[in-house]
């Protein structure tokens, strides 16, 4: 018997609140095990991003054909890609290894800074949204993704239609749910309004708890409800006195919970 098996094909944040790292917490809280595909190293912490690097293409490729040769993933879900080379390396892996992916288009920093060539994001329209299980924007991400403005509900009709089989725009802003749209329904998921200063890692958190859920075989609308009320709770939970920015949210498994396995 064997936790199930998620990997995050992101960025590391070297100040532990988003990327790979809030990855790895969510999945450990969701009672899977983590794997890495890392792409790229940012020196950031909860103030700003002072450097990027992205790593070589072979390295990232090499990562990704250690997981799957010996491992297996169960679930997949992407990060920060940093550019469009990434982005095609990933899609053109992820096309010959289908897996149950989410994808999360992170394009910039919750401290402003870009994590994402405006030129590529057509490249991840193109290449990585078609793959996706479900795509995972905020309002402003999904205005991208569509190509233009729109209520919530027209912006995710056009990112289905862009080639995701489905979206969740989350909510903040004052909103107070989550849409998800299947290609065919739209599911409003509540979420509960948390007021705290410590969200560093929010949307990182939110994808992976997603990934998890999906990796386990719970069907998307509960996952995606599972996924908002876990991001609530590590928001409720945040790190406030971390840093002098925004502190990271705390992602915890729940006592007592079961932990489900799958059999290999």
């Amino acid at each position: 018997m064997t936790s199930p098996r998620c990997l995050s094909i992101a960025t590391s944040d070297s100040g532990g609140g988003a990327g790979i790292q809030a990855d790895l917490k969510g999945f450990a809280a969701a009672g899977c095990h983590g794997m890495t595909a890392i792409v790229g190293v940012t020196a950031q912490n909860t103030t700003a991003i002072l450097a990027t690097y992205e790593l070589p293409v072979w390295i990232i490729t090499a990562q990704l054909e250690a997981v799957y040769d010996d491992i297996g993933v169960d679930a997949a879900k992407t990060g920060a890609l940093l550019s469009a080379e990434i982005i095609v390396a990933v899609a053109d892996f992820l096309r010959t290894h289908p897996t149950p992916l989410v994808v999360d288009p992170v394009l910039r920093a919750s401290t402003g800074r870009a994590l994402l060539d405006p030129a590529a994001v057509d490249v991840l329209i193109g290449s990585l949204l078609p793959l996706a299980t479900v795509v995972t924007p905020n309002l402003a991400e999904a205005r991208v993704l569509a190509g233009g403005d729109g209520d919530r509900h027209a912006l995710a009709e056009r990112i289905v239609a862009r080639g995701a089989r489905a979206v969740v725009i989350t909510g903040g802003d004052g909103v107070g749910s989550d849409l998800l749209f299947d290609g065919t329904e739209h599911v409003e998921i509540p979420i509960t309004w948390v007021e705290g200063t410590a969200t560093h890692g929010t949307g990182c958190t939110h994808s992976a708890t997603l990934a998890a859920e999906l990796g386990q075989g719970t069907p998307l609308a509960d996952a995606a409800r599972r996924a908002a009320a876990v991001t609530a709770a590590a928001i409720g939970n945040g790190l406030v006195e971390i840093g002098d920015g925004a502190g990271p949210v705390a992602v915890a498994q729940p006592s007592g919970a079961s932990q489900r396995v799958r059999t290999r």
